[in-house]
């Protein structure tokens, strides 16, 4: 089966439904079965027919009174919508003219339709159907053999639209198929219904186990699903339409089959029922139930459709009606059995040993013409001797006209004879046959080169795929051996930094002291005013020139500078301010400069005796705290190198699950196109076979044939003239 494409809806059970569907008031939306009728049990609840997927339910509409067959899902299935919908435009598209018989139904898929709890679920509101189970109406009717093999008939009819419209039911059974009151079937269940739309979906189901081919697997979906159930069930009905005590003899009461079950295919030369079937007096039956353990271990899309072995008209009667059939004709239909030549249709050529037999190989009952040309020739040898008796054989053309007109007349009787139109008639039919079919040389030769080029690419295959495989587990150890290199070099990193952490202490202890005392100092510097304590020769008015130029304190200044003066040749001073730049200060020589610095060094020096000597307690948890933060994002650092390192592993790993994963989808997928390649060889050898008899027995034919026309030459038929043969 398809894996679903989506998360899987959890559907509701059986009995959720029905207990849903005593209120159908409030759990439908849809105007047809809201307030419906369920048909009930004897203990009142919803009646259900449970199945492996659904539970459905009678339902009689209260607003039309139509009652429908209302169908509610227990499992999941995938692309559940898109099949339905595919399904009931490709049956809606049938002509019911063109059909057998009215075998399919109505449905309509509601999405969202019924509530059973919180929850909003999709039904399947079909068209209600009177009838029985094809078990049920053989329990009743197995003895009436006419009417068994008329159902017989009318089943190999319904497999026949299938065929013709490239449906596959997908589960044909006994359960599944109902028969009507008129004796007709009606097909119910399309869960796994195939119809063309859905080519490239995979299966839904298996079927039931005693109706399907041992072959059949879960993943098959095609037009090709219901042959081996077609055979199974069209033999269960010939043999009972043939010997009507069968029923009582192999089919079991309440059995889930009609004659044959699920260990008969397995095993068939173990099976009882198998071994009664083949052994049946009847030649359909036997024949039949040799097809059907032939076919049982067969591919499915190999197997014959029935509709290919019975003929479109067969009289309802349970004799075998057998008529001749060529060899060369039951070669060509599909590998069927020597025993089904009364059965297959006639080819649409004619055979060589039919066209070989109305090619004549002489001349039969001369018609008046031949008594004419007969007569002519003796008339014209006695003209012919009178002309020359009476002197005109001078005139040498005149003389041969009479013959001339003989020889004509010969010729045109001949030719107006109907063995030579039945001749011309039948190598041209053989000629043409021959020219349909390929020349079995260049056929075979081509075969085997198409084999020789499958072989080669299968062994490139089987030699690529390890290759391959060992390159997606060298792309992984190389993922991991990048991974610990990764892991170790952060480590590496990491262990360093917290290495150093001791160093940064100390640099960010030292740092904060010296920060402190500097800070100290300038305080004490900021606090000196000069016109407080002016150095030795600064005045008050010198002092309010210095505060004019922005040096108040001895913060305010950082030392001197000696300038010349040109003009005078005398040397002067400027001081240095903080950030660099000099104030000259009017009535500021050098003197008075270096006073002022000398009064600053003293307060400088002051200042550095009563500077702090080392961090206070607080200061210095601080500190500490800091590095303990770092020491602590740097353990969680080399933590989460080591989970980074497993992530990378994991992601490595899955990489390789999932390269590993493509590529044996990959291997698998060519190997089942492979698979299916061969099977087409086979195919074509079986057609190269039947082919090359057929050829040769063209040919042959055709030989023959010639060799025939050559008993219809002028002088065969000169002698036919006079001798009669």
């Amino acid at each position: 089966m398809a894996p679903p494409t989506g998360p899987q809806v959890q559907f509701p059970s059986g009995a959720a439904y029905a207990e849903a569907l005593q209120h159908t008031q409030l759990c439908f939306q849809h105007p047809e079965l809201k307030g419906a009728r369920p048909e009930l049990t004897k203990l009142g609840l919803p009646r259900a027919i449970s199945g492996a997927f659904a539970s459905v339910f009678s339902l009689t509409s209260a607003a039309s009174g139509q009652r429908y067959a209302v169908k509610c899902f227990t499992r999941h299935v995938a692309d559940q919508e898109r099949r339905y919908q595919a399904v009931s435009a490709r049956l809606a598209r049938l002509d019911s003219a063109e059909l057998s018989q009215r075998w399919n139904l109505g449905f309509e898929y509601l999405p969202d339709a019924i509530r059973v709890g919180k929850g909003l679920f999709p039904v399947l509101k079909m068209e209600w159907i009177e009838g029985v189970t094809l078990s049920s109406w053989l329990e009743d009717n197995h003895t009436d053999r006419f009417a068994v093999d008329r159902l017989a008939d009318r089943f190999e009819g319904l497999t026949r639209d299938l065929s013709v419209h490239e449906i596959a039911h997908g589960d044909l059974q006994h359960g599944n198929l109902l028969v009507a009151s008129d004796d007709t079937f009606r097909l119910v269940d399309y869960d796994g219904m195939f119809v063309p739309e859905l080519a490239g979906l995979g299966g839904t189901e298996r079927g039931h186990r005693n109706y399907q081919s041992p072959m059949r697997g879960n993943d098959d979906f095609g037009s090709t699903l219901d042959r081996f159930s077609a055979w199974v069930i069209f033999l269960s009905l010939k043999a009972i339409a043939a010997d009507p005590a069968l029923w009582n003899r192999l089919h079991e009461p309440s059995g889930e089959f009609l004659l044959l079950a699920e260990d008969d295919f397995k095993n068939p030369a173990g099976s009882t029922g198998l071994r009664m079937l083949l052994a049946h007096p009847d030649r359909t039956v036997r024949g039949l139930a040799d097809q059907v353990r032939h076919l049982a271990f067969q591919p499915l899309d190999l197997l014959p459709p029935l509709a290919r072995a019975v003929p479109n008209q067969r009289p309802s009667t349970t004799a075998s009606t057998s008529v001749p059939v060529p060899s060369s004709v039951a070669a060509g239909t599909g590998g069927l059995p020597g025993w089904m030549a009364g059965h297959v249709p006639a080819r649409d050529v004619p055979t060589p040993a039919a066209a070989a037999a109305i090619a004549p190989g002489s001349f039969r009952t001369r018609t008046a013409l031949d008594v004419m040309a007969a007569v002519l020739w003796p008339l014209a040898l006695v003209m012919t001797v009178l002309m020359f008796v009476a002197g005109l054989t001078a005139q040498t053309a005149a003389a041969g006209v009479p013959l001339v007109l003989a020889a004509a007349m010969t010729v045109f009787a001949r030719s107006r004879r109907a063995e030579r139109s039945q001749s011309r008639a039948a190598m041209a039919v053989l000629t043409h046959q021959l020219g349909r079919i390929e020349d079995p040389q260049k056929a075979a030769a081509k075969l085997r080169k198409d084999r020789a080029k499958l072989d080669a690419a299968e062994s490139d295959r089987s030699a690529a795929y390890p290759r391959a495989q060992g390159k997606v587990t060298a792309e992984y150890h190389a993922a991991l051996t990048e991974a610990e290199k990764r892991k170790a070099r952060k480590q590496r990193d990491t262990d360093k930094k917290i290495d150093g952490l001791s160093d940064e202490l100390h640099k960010a202890v030292a740092k904060a002291l010296a920060d402190k005392q500097a800070a100290h100092v300038r305080d004490q510097l900021s606090r000196r005013l000069i016109v407080q304590s002016p150095p030795h020769g600064i005045g008050p008015t010198l002092a309010a020139r210095l505060a004019a130029h922005g040096i108040r304190t001895a913060a305010d200044f950082t030392g001197y500078r000696a300038v010349q003066h040109s003009p005078y040749n005398t040397t002067g001073a400027v001081l240095v301010l903080p950030g660099g730049r000099v104030a000259n200060v009017h009535g500021i020589g050098e003197a008075k400069a270096i006073a002022l610095d000398v009064w600053r060094k003293a307060v400088v020096a002051s200042a550095v005796a009563k500077q702090p000597t080392a961090l206070g307690r607080p200061e210095r948890q601080s500190i500490e705290q800091g590095i303990g933060r770092r020491r602590a994002q740097l353990t969680d650092q080399r933590k989460a190198v080591e989970t980074d390192a497993e992530s990378a592993r994991l992601l490595a790993r899955k990489r390789l699950d999932e390269g590993q994963e493509r590529l044996a989808r990959e291997n698998t997928l060519a190997g089942d196109r492979a698979r299916q390649e061969r099977q087409e060889f086979g195919r074509r050898a079986v057609v190269l076979q039947q082919n090359s008899a057929l050829h040769g027995t063209l040919s042959t034919a055709l030989e023959t044939a010639r060799l025939q026309q050559r008993g219809l030459s002028y002088p065969r038929y000169v002698r036919f003239l006079y001798v009669g043969r």
